[in-house]
């Protein structure tokens, strides 16, 4: 393709943070507000689509999961279509666009386009959730590394999630896995299988840094039953590890919930 006008525009493939807009970077907040065009995935709070310009158009590109979606590389080419135009454009992700994001996939293809494009990055989930759920990733007590791991597979069975699993028993750190919540029967119980403890701590983490906020957890042998009994939905991450036996201790966003809910009442 090549470009209608002779001011080529710029993609801006940007982190919108975990869900709380107050976690959004200046940077992501300032990218919107210069924003022609803003192709937004699912899971972005709402709120933060109002900082953009009032003639900013506005296209979900979510994948939602287990549904049918906009293909990825349908993407890739309209990041492409209207930056030749001319527009500012905004490609915005929940949480970081590089981790799980795909975010690099759409700059090598904007690269190999010529797109002149900037990478603005995002909170990540797990952090954040980690921090509003009082469960620190990393502790010098309990934990001296972290593994992010994605949970999600079409199969839904262990055969689906293609991980190294013994590695993933044996590792002392904590594992964080994303997009896990509806495989995490299949994830419990290939860790055990491989030799992990079936009393490590777990906690699920839904709708993480939002005011209804959920926070589940127990150990590697129960988990299962305690998430379906809790009828734990969508976003949700997994923590596995010592660390979540911080929970309870360090829980301050729960003091906020409630005062949110007698605000309401």
């Amino acid at each position: 393709m090549k470009a209608i006008t002779n001011h080529p525009g710029k993609v801006f493939i940007t982190g919108a943070g975990p869900g709380d807009p107050q976690l959004m970077t200046l940077r992501a907040k300032a990218v919107l507000e210069l924003a022609d065009i803003i192709l937004y995935d699912n899971l972005i709070n709402m709120e933060i689509l109002s900082w953009a310009s009032e003639g900013c158009e506005k296209i979900f590109v979510g994948k939602l999961p287990y549904c049918s979606a906009i293909r990825q590389e349908t993407i890739n080419e309209w990041l492409v279509e209207h930056a030749l135009k001319g527009k500012q454009v905004v490609r915005l992700k929940g949480g970081d666009p590089l981790i799980f994001g795909r975010g690099a996939e759409e700059a090598s293809f904007l690269k190999a386009n010529g797109i002149e494009f900037e990478i603005v990055p995002g909170v990540t989930s797990s952090l954040a959730a980690g921090a509003y759920a009082g469960i620190p990733l990393t502790h010098r007590d309990a934990s001296q590394s972290v593994m992010f791991v994605t949970g999600h597979t079409k199969k839904g069975k262990k055969s689906g999630l293609n991980f190294d699993w013994p590695l993933l028993a044996a590792f002392d750190g904590t594992i964080v896995f994303y997009m896990g919540v509806k495989n995490i029967g299949n994830i419990a119980t290939a860790l055990i299988e491989e030799g992990k403890c079936p009393l490590t701590p777990v906690a699920v983490i839904e709708n993480g840094t939002l005011l209804n906020q959920r926070v589940i957890s127990g150990n590697l042998s129960g988990i299962e039953a305690l998430v379906a009994e809790a009828a734990v939905g969508t976003p949700s991450l997994i923590i596995v590890g010592e660390v979540v036996k911080y929970h309870q201790e360090l829980n301050w966003f729960a003091a906020q919930q409630q005062l949110f809910k007698q605000q309401i009442a």
